[in-house]
């Protein structure tokens, strides 16, 4: 039988590079700095564990059954509250529970895109994003980033020429890059979008793992209706939960979000949702994050320290204030994708800065996870990479 498939099946250079990433994550032989793992250490097991058995004897029978496709409302209630910490003003009616912030991405862009639609990013960006938003067949214009946030000018001069239906940003601690936004790069970027009909799709994954500085104020300040905003627990409590969220302001969006959900999965799993409210109203997520913080900000400032003595003098590196990732920037003439292919072999596998661009490719940049592995591990690891850096540097 000769199967004929869509066109949406086909995969995308970004797949390619997932397909390895994921791959590692599950290889016990590796030590691999390419995912985004948090660090299991902050799994908290035992917590869990007594929510769980809470939620199966008091409410059994309704964690077990079907529920409501826009999610628990006593969880979208806590999700709304926590915004209040960011001068938000948001209404549980406002929230969607979904399968992980991916799926909320998914969401709005099904609902958002039809076919050459402009669509701006970040650049580089989210590789998971980019497969996201490839399923539709957008044309993708990248913005560049800088140190203080996204270039505004040629944010202006895009957005002027292109007319973009929305863009996609992650401001706190980027993937891939671990940089965040100024207040001034926010504020100014508002306003290139204020009163225009683009929507700002906000993705704040790692907002909460703040362990330097000041917090800024989110794009949904600044825009209100105008700005969407991706939640998750992944980073912060536990990826294999699956529960993310998407704030829409925009009433009839967020209908059209609801019918296509339902047609997809009906809802969320409920258990797990029921169980994550337990956990939330019986622990303290503030403490919580205090702990994230400190083991975070210890294993980004070890892995600086490792780069900056293992690795040749001409490699750079982001110093981000939170999240999970930084960003290397390599030698001229060294490409990413040598230097992910070599570590592989030798057991510490990295990710090649290569499937966060649209169109660059052979680039000289590597994204490291520093959240995930033991001391040991990330001392033993950035000593490999420095001398596969410097191996590729002397065969020229």
């Amino acid at each position: 039988m000769q199967l004929t498939f869509s066109r949406r099946s086909k995969p995308d250079f970004q797949s390619e590079f997932l397909a390895t990433i994921l791959k590692a994550n599950t290889d016990p032989k590796l030590v691999t700095f390419a995912g985004g793992n948090p660090n299991s250490e902050s799994f908290p097991v035992a917590e869990m564990n007594a929510a769980a058995d809470i939620v199966l004897r008091e409410n059994g029978v309704m964690a077990l059954q079907y529920s409501s496709t826009q999610g628990y409302l006593p969880l979208r209630q806590y999700i709304a509250d926590r915004y209040r910490f960011s001068d938000l003003t948001v209404d549980p009616s406002e929230v969607i529970i979904t399968n992980g912030s991916q799926q909320a991405l998914d969401l709005f862009s099904a609902m958002m895109i039809d076919s050459g639609d402009c669509v701006l990013v970040e650049s580089p960006t989210y590789l998971a994003a980019l497969q996201t938003l490839h399923l539709y067949s957008p044309e993708i214009i990248p913005v560049p980033l800088h140190e203080d946030g996204i270039d505004v000018d040629a944010l202006q001069q895009i957005v002027d020429e292109k007319r973009p239906k929305f863009i996609y940003l992650i401001p706190n601690f980027q993937n891939p890059t671990g940089l965040s936004y100024t207040e001034e790069v926010r504020a100014r970027a508002s306003e290139v979008f204020r009163g225009r009909n683009i929507l700002v799709l906000e993705d704040n994954p790692y907002g909460e793992l703040r362990f330097q500085g000041e917090p800024a104020h989110s794009f949904g300040w600044y825009l209100g209706e105008q700005c969407c905003m991706l939640g998750t627990f992944s980073k912060i409590i536990s990826p294999g939960m699956r529960i993310g969220w998407i704030v829409c302001k925009q009433k009839e969006l967020l209908e059209k979000m609801l019918t296509y959900k339902a047609t997809l999965d009906l809802h969320t799993n409920i258990f797990g949702q029921m169980v994550m409210h337990r956990y939330l109203m019986d622990n303290n997520l503030d403490t919580h994050l205090t702990e994230a913080r400190k083991l975070y900000k210890h294993k980004a400032e070890h892995m600086i320290s490792c780069i900056e003595k293992y690795f040749p003098a001409e490699c750079q590196c982001t110093h981000p204030g939170g999240g999970m990732f930084l960003w290397v920037t390599l030698p001229d003439g060294i490409r990413g994708v040598d230097v992910q292919n070599e570590s592989i072999t030798w057991g510490f596998p990295v990710c090649a800065g290569d499937p966060f661009f649209e169109y660059e490719r052979n680039v000289p940049h590597l994204r490291l996870n520093f959240s995930n592995g033991t001391d040991e591990q990330i001392d033993n690891g950035m000593r490999v990479v420095g001398e596969i850096i410097r191996e590729l540097m002397e065969k020229g």
